[in-house]
């Protein structure tokens, strides 16, 4: 089941979410989140979604503004990211259904994320659902000792 985000689901989704920063590159960001910076995005975000099977949070998908300015306003950048449990078995496509309908139903036009482009994972994910790479910028990552670069992947609403 889809629904929006709560203040308690933030320790759960803390747990599934800090490995993947500390111990990948799917992220460039080496600074994990904390259950309270968790617990301020699912109350400020225009809307912060978590699957939820019937044992707790297993996956969240959120949206955010892509670039500051009254000309970025239609165009959003979304965050989507699975406990390891949940991966293959359909959460993340319906998690991205149900937060594009949000975003269209609030009048935005364009959904973008930036992968890395060492999760080839993410990036296929991303095309099976009708994402299509707009650009690839070479090495602008730097994690776990690497260069990484960042794919924009992008689908009109």
């Amino acid at each position: 089941m889809i629904r929006p985000a709560r203040h308690g689901d933030a320790p759960v989704i803390a747990a599934f979410w800090n490995p993947i920063i500390r111990d990948t590159a799917v992220t460039f960001s080496p600074l994990e989140k904390t259950v309270e910076e968790i617990a301020a995005m699912i109350a400020t975000r225009p809307a912060f979604l978590v699957i939820d099977r019937g044992q707790g949070a297993e996956g969240f998908a959120t949206y955010a503004q892509f670039r500051s300015g009254p000309g970025y306003a239609f165009a959003q950048e979304h965050t989507v990211i699975l406990a390891p449990s949940s991966r293959g078995r359909g959460a993340g496509r319906a998690l991205m259904t149900a937060l594009e309908d949000h975003a269209r139903s609030q009048g935005h036009h364009a959904m973008i994320g930036g992968v890395s482009g060492s999760n080839p994972d993410g990036i296929a994910f991303h095309a099976r659902i009708g994402y299509a790479e707009v650009a690839r910028m070479p090495q602008v990552g730097w994690k776990l000792g690497a260069w990484h670069d960042l794919v924009f992947m992008q689908k009109l609403l």
